[in-house]
């Protein structure tokens, strides 16, 4: 079985149940939008624009686009890339490609148009899917893609240089393909990176992905009647993945665009969703929204709301305490994973565990855990070592990266490197990571590409990027810069020579100081991070 069998049994069983909604409360009706194809409900002064899609639409769309892109001449194990903000067209797309055996690769919608570049490079892709908040990037790299053959654009207003999606796509049959897949097939390719900065390519099949669907919802139990709220990208494995696990069972799911706190409760009581997934920064707004008062819980219907989740970052036990005290009724789970063991679940909390809040858990559905010394042997329970998963979702390698996969893979076991220990009971706590990356809000920030951007300053004689605890952020990083003799450098004249990088990548403290190397010439992380913080800082909880 693989996931278009999924789809197919949805638009039979459901045809006319809804599949997907898409909200945007931040969209402003314009008369020269038109929405084909979709059921649009028309909103109210103040009301969020919504749209829907049946699981028979969901099919048919899947089934047009992968005609569309057969037609083109597109073949198995092809790649095509995805570069989309979350929309109600986002999945379809996505299992249209699904449907031609080609690989699904989703991009990450922060990416430049030079990291654009590099992973469609790096992946094979012959065609890109994008949407309007990436023509300027497309446009300055357009004539450089040797590789891809087609462009197709999912919007208004299509640009000259690609084909637009909605009309393509209209004139292609609703009828499914005539492609057979194997649970051994490859399906799909993410991409993740290092401490370096340079993405990886990992190469996932259909048995992973199925894999993924079935710990999901082994893990959160959910049914037909479970209505679960997306806000997380879809390019990401964790937002994807959760959602596997309604998807297996033809639950609807609610794409929200936008994290304020009131939008996220008005959703959530609308729609009358089940399960949300949440970023620690969203819970801890949500928990500040009410305790201001912006938020009455009494002015929402909330009854149903049964499971909230977080991931992606670690998660301070304080924040979950104070969770449950504002929501007694909700259960609570946590899920590690990386995108390497396709996302989360590979070790959870559990729901019925929440006197282990801190902990990231025990082995998931199907997955085997080690934590092992840096020989690859079991530590005694109570011991630091790495932490190792071994199961079903492992990726098969990374694409055209042998020394990289060599470094992680062995003999099936994936080395995570993560730091970990066991308790008494069984449970794993993260207590440090060897990669130096950074997770702010849930998002992967890689401290070399920071420090190399500001070693372009004159004045910095050397720089260290370290992320340091942040009750609300998970992290935020941080740079400690030396001064070189005989010139003056102020954080206000830092904080400026960043404003041409992503916002999300800006160190968000400066601290003007000495930065200790070791006798090989490398960084003494660690000890930057007993210096400022106290400590290591103590990872809860990861998906990569």
């Amino acid at each position: 079985m693989t996931l278009i069998d999924i789809l197919t049994q949805n638009a039979v069983a459901y045809a006319d149940e809804t599949a997907l909604v898409e909200i945007n409360p931040e969209f402003q009706l314009d008369s020269k939008i038109t929405w084909r194809d979709y059921s649009l409900i028309q909103p109210e002064p103040g009301e969020p624009f919504r749209r829907e899609i049946t699981w028979a639409e969901f099919e048919e769309k899947a089934n047009r686009f992968a005609n569309l892109l057969l037609a083109r001449g597109c073949k198995k194990n092809e790649k095509v890339a995805i570069l989309l903000m979350n929309s109600i067209e986002w999945l379809p797309i996505y299992f249209g490609i699904l449907k031609t055996g080609a690989l699904a690769v989703p991009l990450n919608y922060r990416y430049t148009a030079e990291e654009i570049k590099y992973c469609l490079e790096k992946s094979d892709s012959t065609r890109l899917v994008f949407g309007p908040e990436f023509i300027g990037r497309v446009e300055s790299i357009c004539g450089e893609l040797e590789n891809v053959s087609d462009l197709f654009y999912v919007g208004e207003d299509c640009p000259t240089f690609a084909d637009s999606y909605e009309k393509m796509t209209s004139y292609c049959s609703d009828k499914a393909p005539e492609i057979i897949l194997t649970e051994n097939d490859n399906a799909a390719i993410y991409f993740s990176s290092g401490t370096t900065g340079f993405p990886k390519a990992i190469l996932h099949n259909h048995r992973a992905l199925i894999h993924a669907a079935k710990v999901e919802q082994n893990h959160h139990s959910q049914t037909h009647e479970d209505v679960f709220l997306c806000i997380p990208p879809l390019y990401h494995t964790g937002a994807k993945m959760h959602w596997f696990g309604s998807f297996l069972v033809g639950g609807k799911a609610v794409l929200l665009k936008g994290v304020n706190p009131e939008w996220i409760i008005k959703a959530v009581s609308d729609e009358k969703c089940t399960i949300v997934w949440l970023l620690v920064p969203w819970a801890q707004d949500i928990l500040d929204a009410i305790d201001s008062g912006k938020i009455n819980l009494d002015n929402y219907e909330l009854s149903q709301w049964r499971l909230m989740h977080i991931g992606a970052q670690p998660v301070p036990p304080s924040l979950i305490k104070r969770w449950l005290k504002v929501f007694p009724h909700h259960q609570y789970d946590t899920n590690y994973g990386l995108s390497e063991s396709i996302g989360p679940g590979c070790v959870h909390l559990g729901v019925e565990n929440p006197h282990k809040v801190g902990a990231i858990g025990k082995a998931g559905y199907g997955w085997k855990t080690a934590i092992v010394d840096e020989n690859g042997q079991p530590v005694e329970r109570g011991e630091v070592g790495e932490l190792c998963v071994n199961g079903p979702g492992v990726m098969k390698r990374y694409y055209k990266d042998e020394e990289a996969t060599n470094e992680i893979l062995k003999n099936n076991w994936l080395f995570t490197g993560d730091m970990a220990m066991e308790d008494e009971d069984g449970f794993i706590y993260l207590v440090d990571r060897k990669k130096d990356v950074i997770i702010t809000g849930g998002e992967n920030l890689y401290p070399v590409q920071i420090e190399d951007f500001l070693r372009k300053i004159e004045a910095v004689k050397d720089v260290a990027v370290i992320g340091l605890p942040d009750e609300r952020l998970g992290e935020i990083a941080t740079a400690i810069i030396e001064v070189r003799d005989g010139f003056t450098l102020t954080e206000d004249e830092v904080n400026k020579f960043c404003l041409s990088m992503p916002r999300y990548k800006r160190p968000r403290k400066i601290i003007f100081a000495e930065v200790p190397r070791n006798p090989t010439g490398k960084i003494e992380k660690p000890k930057l991070r007993e210096m400022y913080c106290g400590g290591s800082v103590v990872k809860q909880e990861t998906t990569k």
